[in-house]
């Protein structure tokens, strides 16, 4: 089963790449504190026409490139 991430676009400057941020919340054991952790997936976007901020799903795939491990999947 492929991960399915839903992510804001934080960069285009790169041809047929953006990179998304994605950002998880859970509750520490503990303190019972929400914690927001944030990682950045690099994706392989050929057709459609994002700009920053945009809000996407990704896909996870084959390896494109070195690190390029997801493609985008739609335009939320």
């Amino acid at each position: 089963m492929k991960k399915i991430l839903i992510g804001k676009v934080v960069s285009i400057k790169m041809t047929k790449t953006v990179v998304v941020l994605v950002e998880r919340k859970f509750r520490h054991a503990v303190y019972h504190k929400v914690i927001i952790r944030h990682k950045k997936f690099k994706a392989h976007n050929e057709k459609l026409n994002l700009q920053l901020g945009d809000l996407v799903k990704i896909e996870e795939t084959k390896p494109i490139s070195k690190d390029k491990h997801f493609v985008v999947i739609e335009k939320l």
